[in-house]
């Protein structure tokens, strides 16, 4: 995953955008299933939530009874975290360097998260966390442009966004480096939202927290005008907004 200086700087922006749009975030990003915990985790665990954000994969790891304690690099997006589960114990922290004792947790889990990390620093200090036995998890939410307005969707955004293809090969950059073996489960989950509350969602990506106000409110502009004319949406007050989830178990050997 070596990257030129210009792509690793925009990189590291887009990297360091999430904080100024934590509260979006929050209220617009889709949730995981439970089906996708359970398998990357099974029974009760201490876990280590990478990367968490606001929380939207903690609140699932709590409810499956995990103990959690939650790292990320903004600290706007853990005070959102911390609203909503003062429970859990937070620290702002990267994945390269994290702030926890050797062999503290029983898991450490990635969800949307892991493609900002780097691989070879981020697997070492995950597996210095790691108790022996201890297994990695990476989920990621994906649109499913199997359905055509959100393939429509998809067409806008072609030109800004990351292609979650890359996703596997974050995956395998991973399993690799921490000489893992790899199980994968895919199920999904349906946010139901209006045309604004995608739009909004759209807003807290990366790709549009780094563009200047101009850019990005044309950019928005266009996404409001796809959802405004396609058949399957204008006229709309609320949306189906279908999500493939993609969870994979690394177990280090």
């Amino acid at each position: 995953m070596t990257r030129s200086r210009t792509g690793r700087d925009a990189w590291q922006e887009q990297r360091a955008s999430f904080g100024t749009v934590a509260t979006g975030y929050a209220a617009h990003r889709p949730t995981y299933p439970a089906d996708a915990v359970a398998f990357l985790l099974g029974g009760r665990r201490r876990v280590l939530d990478l990367g968490a954000g606001t929380g939207l994969l903690t609140g699932v790891l709590l409810a499956a009874g995990h103990e959690v304690v939650a790292v990320d690099p903004a600290g706007p997006m853990l005070a959102e975290l911390r609203a909503r589960y003062p429970q859990v114990v937070t620290h702002v922290g990267e994945a390269e360097a994290v702030p926890l004792p050797d062999g503290s947790v029983d898991a450490v889990v990635a969800g949307q998260a892991a493609h900002w990390f780097d691989p070879e620093p981020a697997a070492a200090e995950v597996r210095r966390v790691l108790r022996p036995g201890g297994v990695v998890g990476l989920v990621w939410n994906t649109r499913d442009d199997q359905v055509p307005w959100v393939a429509a969707l998809e067409a806008v955004l072609a030109g800004v966004a990351r292609a979650h293809t890359a996703d596997r090969a974050v995956v395998d950059a991973f399993a690799r480096a921490l000489d893992a073996r790899v199980g994968h489960h895919r199920s999904g989950t349906v946010q139901r939202v209006t045309p604004e509350q995608v739009v909004a969602g759209i807003a807290t990506r990366s790709y549009a927290a780094t563009m200047d106000d101009a850019g990005r409110g044309a950019f928005l502009g266009a996404v409001r005008a796809l959802l405004d004319t396609h058949p399957d949406t204008c006229g709309k007050d609320v949306v189906d907004l279908p999500y493939r989830t993609d969870a994979y178990r690394l177990t280090p050997r």
